[in-house]
């Protein structure tokens, strides 16, 4: 029987003396199927949790009451990402003290330390990895997501609970979490739902906590669109209506550190979103614009792509291509990815002319870019007539 994603997570850590003994962290470790589990409510979402205890190896005497942690000490979760390397530069920047978690890998995360941070080497899929990362550190700031070849409730579920509960248990002062958008409105995606519980678990818990719901990066658009342009490769798009405002991720970072240094958004919900919202086609269309060429476009229905997650929901091997496609229901959906940010804008203080636009994005990379081609252009006839 195939298992049901959460729609809800267990609230109730459970009672151990972490002081008194090695850290003991109950986490998930499956999504189980529904028949094995009764239900726990939590609102109007349901959710089937059994939440066996791991053993994560951790010294009684790092965990010991009125260890002084310095306010300016953050781990950064899932450092190595689009939005994970901008937060490490900001924090950096803003003269934090930066502790990286990264997983063990044959490339070390080098440019990391070069930058002035210190990498740590743990896995989310291993909890007792966790803890040592832990000591020490004021706050966590996790922008992790499982790689594409992962399942989503790999890293997204089994792994954020046991980072969650590890930082509720060694008295972290305070968690920020970066969530989707809508999440709370799309349970038939796996990701969003996840996303959805997973916020819902962090303020059950009681943890001080910050979370950050994000519409969409401009830096994802230089792959999608703007390298297959310039290089006269197909842009796949689809026809759906679905509007995107998408936003900058030194902003997301720098947006981020103003808050955290607000006390009047602890606990708070907010949402980050770009001056507007564009559909696929007004982005290709200005990237064409900037571009100076045409882009060879390949449209994909938004039908054939909802039959595409049907079949591959009927084999365990493609399931995990079934959740991923799950977006395909988003995007029939007409939903705008958008909030209005004035209040926002307001409470953190910030101007909303400082926030980067997406034409201004895309101008300055391309403006880069075709200056850097026409330079080795430039430099390969001079080595023409040199030869």
């Amino acid at each position: 029987m195939a298992c049901r994603l959460p729609t809800q997570l267990a609230t109730t850590p459970g009672s151990v003396d972490y002081h008194a003994h090695p850290l003991l962290i109950k986490t998930p470790s499956h999504l189980p199927c529904r028949h094995a589990l009764s239900p726990i409510r939590l609102g109007r979402r349901r959710c089937y949790v059994q939440p066996p205890l791991v053993r994560c190896a951790a010294a009684a005497a790092n965990l010991a009451p009125g260890t002084p942690v310095r306010g300016t000490s953050i781990l950064v979760v899932g450092a190595t990402g689009t939005l994970g390397r901008q937060i490490v530069r900001r924090a950096l920047d803003e003269g934090y003290d930066v502790r990286c978690l990264v997983r063990p890998r044959p490339y070390p995360a080098d440019f990391l330390r070069d930058w002035g941070a210190t990498v740590v080497n743990a896995d989310l899929n291993k909890p007792e990895t966790i803890p040592a990362t832990l000591v020490g550190v004021h706050t966590v700031i996790d922008c992790a997501t499982g790689r594409p070849e992962e399942p989503i409730k790999t890293v997204d579920w089994e792994g954020k609970v046991a980072l969650i509960q590890c930082a509720k248990a060694m008295g972290i002062q305070k968690f920020v979490f970066f969530s989707i958008h809508n999440c709370d409105k799309h349970p038939e995606v796996p990701l969003m739902e996840i996303k959805y519980c997973t916020e819902k678990f962090i303020k059950d818990l009681g943890l001080n906590h910050i979370i950050i719901r994000l519409c969409g990066f401009m830096q994802g658009l230089i792959g999608q669109y703007a390298v297959p342009i310039l290089e006269e490769k197909s842009v796949w798009g689809t026809d759906a209506p679905t509007r995107i405002a998408y936003m900058d991720t030194q902003d997301v970072a720098r947006l981020t550190f103003i808050a955290l240094r607000n006390e009047k958004v602890n606990g708070k919900l907010l949402t980050f979103a770009g001056p507007r919202a564009w559909t696929t086609q007004e982005v290709i269309t200005l990237c064409e614009r900037l571009a100076g060429q045409d882009a060879n476009v390949t449209t994909v229905p938004v039908s054939v792509l909802r039959v595409t997650r049907q079949v591959t929901r009927l084999f365990e091997w493609t399931s995990d291509v079934a959740d991923r496609l799950a977006f395909s229901e988003v995007l029939s959906s007409d939903t705008v990815f958008s909030v209005p940010m004035s209040e926002t804008y307001g409470l953190l203080g910030v101007d909303a002319k400082d926030v980067v636009t997406l034409e201004k994005y895309l101008q300055d990379y391309f403006t880069n870019i075709l200056k850097k081609l026409k330079d080795m252009k430039a430099q390969s006839k001079q080595s023409d007539i040199y030869f």
